[in-house]
């Protein structure tokens, strides 16, 4: 139960129950990085300290809600990736899916290792670069960004990762209508795709998590996974420059 005091220290809250339906078997690693955000998440300035009281609600069970998008097998690059918002939930959430997050800020991205490393997870994989940085290298099913940037810029960073059929997953708030409708014309002139906004996760999350979902219908990358696996392994922990 939270004290209800928003400072550094602040109570986590226990789990809610959607928190213990959505993350099933995998709760004990989410309450494990609940608690990493909550502590060295806070002192080192990459979530508010305001935010330890909603932690489940407002972050991790809206980012994981974004996992019904996402069918099994996929590559999954997080852009932008901060705290590990959505890309380190996704990957602790489904060990079938492979996650790298793709982030350029040195105190971020060694936040992020530690995390991995602490929790276990065998299939998420942290780089230091920008999405710029890694375009013709690095390739993905799907990339995911939360907060990151408005819809224009960040599909110019996302689109050249995404394989033919590959969608961008953009968490966005109540505008998100409003902001495709602006940026529908200039994404489909930088990659023929389709574009959408879907909420997912109703009766999971209130409101439901709200999501613009940009499918490209053009050759970009490698047809399959097979044609990036080795650039990704040689590309894990890999240092870039800062932003």
């Amino acid at each position: 139960m939270t004290s209800g005091v928003e400072e550094p220290g602040a109570t986590l809250p226990a789990p809610p129950p959607q928190a213990v339906s959505m993350f099933g078997d995998t709760l004990p690693v989410a309450i494990r990085y609940a608690e990493l955000l909550a502590d060295d998440g806070v002192r080192r300035g990459l979530i508010g300290p305001r935010e330890v009281h909603r932690l489940w609600e407002r972050h991790l069970i809206n980012c994981a809600v974004v996992e019904e998008l996402i069918p099994a097998g996929a590559e999954v690059m997080d852009v932008g990736s901060g705290a590990g918002l959505p890309g380190l939930v996704l990957g602790l959430l489904r060990p079938d899916i492979h996650v790298t997050l793709l982030e350029p800020l040195l105190r971020r991205t060694v936040f992020l290792e530690e995390a991995v490393e602490s929790l276990g997870l065998s299939n998420v994989t942290v780089r230091r670069a920008r999405a710029e940085e890694v375009h013709g290298e690095l390739y993905a099913d799907f990339v995911t960004a939360r907060a990151v940037a408005p819809l224009t810029r960040l599909a110019g960073w996302s689109l050249p990762l995404l394989r033919k059929g590959g969608s961008l997953l953009a968490l966005k708030g109540e505008q998100a209508e409003a902001e495709l409708a602006e940026a529908e014309k200039d994404v489909s002139k930088m990659r023929p795709s389709v574009c959408d906004v879907i909420r997912v996760g109703r009766g999971k999350v209130d409101p439901a998590t709200t999501v613009v979902r940009v499918t490209v219908t053009s050759d970009g990358g490698p047809p399959s996974h097979g044609g990036s696996q080795k650039k990704r392994r040689g590309g894990k922990n890999k240092r870039g420059r800062k932003r």
